[in-house]
């Protein structure tokens, strides 16, 4: 038996299981390793306010001990997603330095898919001073990429190199600029970034909205590839083929969303659609 790789995820909870720690078990299934859970949100949505959003967070006391709870246990990778508050931003970072926590991946979440309003720019400004040096690799979309780069929107190649360039220099050493789809390429574009170079990945542009927890998807995928030695650039392109293929196969839950589908490139391996 291969040895087993345990991979937290201190994330918020998604009710409808697209996206945050629902999505990351998921991906953390599929891609081998044993997923370990730290909450720090609720979210919901209410169809009655069309698919409205709502984060009940939990007491940051809850949280300690759900990580005091995993740190007995000891694991080979981390990673964030979204954290909602400055206490919890500097509970992250004291738990990864006390633990010498490997192998983390920061997705720098800013707010969730119809929530009405992003983080306060001063919890922004703390996941960019306390929690990015920490990682290994951050993960942001081009809205996180810009808030944290202190850059205007971004709207092409070259702004998301930009954007990846200052990300780096705050401490990070890996960056992985997501979201090249929503800048008018031709292909779905992400820029990977190291402090000396740049590496476009592309892929398939799929024509869907069903894209529900393709973020949180990506980077656990990214944090569960570290996880089980494989380095940055090979974890990076894993993950990539994996959130591609999910996307692909993404489906419709209701009126209001579509997840990806995480088990699509099992079933694709196996023949199966």
């Amino acid at each position: 038996m291969k040895p087993i790789h345990k991979v937290l995820t201190l994330a918020g909870s998604d009710t409808s299981g697209g996206a945050g720690i629902q999505a990351d078990l998921k991906t953390f299934q599929e891609r081998g390793v044993y997923g370990m859970t730290a909450l720090t949100t609720i979210v919901t949505m209410d169809p009655e306010e069309g698919w409205a959003h709502r984060v009940f967070p939990i007491a940051l006391s809850t949280i300690e001990e759900q990580l005091k709870t995993i740190m007995s246990v000891g694991i080979s990778g981390m990673k964030t997603g979204m954290l909602g508050s400055i206490d919890i931003i500097e509970l992250a970072a004291r738990t990864i330095e006390k633990h010498n926590i490997p192998n983390v991946v920061v997705d720098p979440v800013m707010v969730c898919k119809g929530a009405d309003e992003a983080l306060h720019p001063e919890t922004n400004d703390a996941l960019r001073d306390i929690l990015v040096p920490k990682a290994i690799v951050v993960t942001p979309n081009l809205f996180e990429a810009s808030q944290l780069a202190g850059t205007a929107p971004i709207r092409t190649l070259e702004d998301m190199k930009e954007a990846a360039a200052r990300i780096q220099e705050q401490g990070a050493k890996y960056v992985l600029v997501k979201g090249g789809s929503k800048i008018g390429l031709p292909t779905s574009v992400d820029v990977l970034y190291d402090g000396k170079s740049f590496e476009i990945l592309d892929a398939d542009l799929i024509d869907t909205t069903y894209t529900h927890g393709a973020g949180c998807t990506y980077s656990a995928a990214v944090a569960a590839e570290l996880a089980k030695g494989n380095d940055v650039r090979e974890s990076v392109h894993k993950a990539k083929s994996f959130i591609t293929e999910a996307i692909r196969y993404s489906f419709p839950l209701n009126q209001y969303v579509g997840p990806v589908r995480h088990n699509a490139l099992r079933l694709l391996q196996h023949g199966e659609e």
